[in-house]
């Protein structure tokens, strides 16, 4: 067991490694009486073409996400019962990148971490059960496709990537889900939930030892074999196509452009490259840049433009968007203040406010033990450990948020995502 004090951040880590592989993490919070556990897999929706056993696998979209529902499924126990009788609230989500579940309780904490440990650790997945479950699911699926919010990003993602698995909904498709089944499902947990591919993170009034012990006590002997991940090949520098338009029932146009950006997946260089990428975007579009300001002002954009810097397994990539009455000339004019600030520079006392607010809401982040939690995992899948963000941090200069901005947020890198009302 290793201990890590971190005196700018106030918090103690303890880590370990198991001998199967887990890697598990606790943040002692002894004065609080809530207690949080997050079990994380580095299996997301991306993770579509893999090798195993010396054989390349293509697997359905949104298998990754199908397994995270029939996860809870046991022959010998009803999971949500059993949190619920420990007064502990439970939950799960899959992102392009993992799969994740997790529980908040006030009491019992290590009787709930067992039922988190066992049935995560536990498939248990019968054809009519997944039967049902494609019924829910594509329930699910055609809610999003009704949605102008998640249209206008997913016909983004299709625009900017021509060849990567971001381009595919975490969910999946109508007729991937149809392809899945008891025995992929299956093949799939045994190759993707195994102890050196996951991550245990505990928050709270917790003990490492007794954290391990439990860990020990139930997740198999051995840690499986690696994987190798198949992303595609690497996309071009430009995206697949400058301009899609959908037409839904809303009452003014949406947009979300889209910039494509150099990927660095590994280690300490991708969590300087997220402080980078967030502050570009704080400068361009932030609610106090002089961008937003001026066409807030003007009416030509109202509260709802926002956007961020977003890194998924070999894509990062800017977005932006929101309600414009003309949304190709607020997409004209984002673009064209990004080249000016990566050339003329960005303003000394406007960037240290956004350096300032942005290190403070990094701060913040660490009240919320979900968000702690979150970040532990991310980093540890990328190589990196997320407490060290202050240092990191003092290391990102003003001329490396401009070189951001020049080189990325062009319009030779761009696609735009366009929602129009129905006529």
């Amino acid at each position: 067991m290793k201990m890590a004090e971190y005196p700018r951040l106030g918090e103690t880590v303890f880590r370990q490694t198991l001998s199967n592989g887990l890697e598990v993490v606790t943040v002692r919070k002894p004065f609080h009486a809530k207690s949080y556990a997050f079990l994380a897999v580095r299996y997301g929706g991306m993770d579509l073409r893999f090798q195993t056993e010396g054989r390349w696998r293509e697997t359905p979209a949104g298998i990754a996400h199908y397994l995270e529902h029939k996860m809870f499924d046991m022959a010998s126990e009803n999971v949500m019962q059993s949190f619920a009788r420990n007064g502990a609230s439970d939950n799960a989500f899959t992102s392009n990148a993992m799969t994740a579940y997790y529980f908040t309780s006030t009491a019992h904490f290590y009787e709930n971490l067992r039922i988190l440990l066992r049935f995560v650790s536990t498939p248990y997945f019968t054809q009519e059960s997944v039967d049902k479950e494609q019924g829910i699911i594509a329930q699910e699926i055609q809610e999003t496709e009704d949605d102008p919010d998640w249209r206008v990003y997913a016909n983004l993602m299709e625009r900017l990537y021509q060849d990567s698995p971001a381009r595919v909904p975490v969910v999946g498709s109508l007729e991937s889900i149809r392809q899945i089944t008891p025995q992929t499902l299956y093949d799939c947990h045994k190759a993707f939930y195994t102890p050196s591919n996951m991550i245990l993170v505990c928050v709270g009034n917790v003990d490492q030892a007794r954290v391990a012990e439990e860990a020990e006590a139930i997740l198999p002997r051995e840690g499986g074999p690696a994987v190798i991940r198949d992303y595609g090949r690497e996309d071009a520098a430009g995206p697949a196509g400058s301009e899609v338009s959908q037409a839904m029932e809303v009452s003014m146009p949406m947009f979300l452009a889209g910039y494509k950006c150099q990927a660095v997946d590994e280690g300490e260089a991708t969590l300087r490259q997220s402080i980078v990428g967030d502050l570009a975007c704080d400068a361009l579009f932030g609610d106090s840049s002089p961008l937003y300001t001026r066409l807030y002002e003007e009416g030509a954009v109202n509260s709802s433009l926002g956007g961020n810097f977003d890194m998924l397994p070999g894509a990062h990539y800017v977005y932006v968007g929101g309600d414009a009455k003309d949304p190709r000339r607020v997409f004209e004019e984002i673009t064209r203040q990004a080249r000016k600030l990566g050339e003329e520079g960005i303003g000394e006392d406007f960037y240290r406010q956004i350096r300032r607010a942005a290190y403070g809401g990094m701060l913040r982040s660490l009240n919320s033990f979900e968000n702690i939690a979150v970040s532990i995992a991310e980093a540890y899948f990328r190589g990196f450990d997320y407490f060290r963000f202050p240092e990191v941090f003092d290391a990102v200069g003003k001329a490396d948020v401009e070189a951001f901005l020049r080189e990325n947020i062009a319009p030779e890198k761009s696609a735009l995502s366009l929602i129009q009302p129905r006529e």
